[in-house]
């Protein structure tokens, strides 16, 4: 017989679930309230801003999102109608594509990264020490949640380029 988990194990989970829905969607209202998109644009731009040529398969664009989209064509449609993103006939296979962030798309990524790190700052940085957040990371890393170290995508500072994470 399998073993159950404990009620400790239990409550860790659902904390943990209430927390990440919560912070997403603090994220998102402020997001919103600073006159940008959803997150999952942010995402897609930023994991589109990473590929070495600014381009990725959907499959690709979709594995590598931090946000689950279980609608990602829909998702690459908004991009592309916004001018932010654009499809591409794949050379080798004429029945795949490419999405290609534009230049807007970069630009646009680069004003949501202000936004998006004064939220995670509030959220997340302002509750956590680094030492703590080290901890935490090491127990999510445990769960399995390891994304390896992240390269981090260029945004312009008043002062001199910086490298902002997620």
């Amino acid at each position: 017989m399998k073993r159950k988990p404990s009620t400790e194990a239990t409550s860790a989970w659902i904390r943990l679930m209430r927390v990440q829905s919560r912070v997403l969607d603090c994220v998102e209202q402020d997001l919103k309230k600073a006159g940008f998109p959803p997150l999952a644009w942010y995402d897609a731009l930023l994991e589109l801003s990473r590929a070495p040529s600014g381009e990725l398969r959907p499959v690709e664009l979709e594995r590598q999102m931090l946000i689950p989209q279980y609608s990602t064509s829909r998702l690459i449609d908004r991009l592309v109608d916004e001018g932010l993103a654009c499809r591409r006939e794949c050379k080798i296979d004429k029945r795949g594509q490419f999405v290609e962030i534009t230049e807007a798309g970069r630009e646009l990524q680069k004003r949501m990264w202000g936004a998006y790190s004064a939220a995670i700052e509030k959220y997340v940085g302002s509750k956590l020490s680094d030492a703590d957040a080290v901890k935490l990371s090491g127990l999510l890393d445990r769960l399995g949640c390891s994304c390896g170290e992240m390269k981090l995508p260029p945004v312009a500072n008043t002062v001199n380029e910086t490298t902002p994470s997620r």
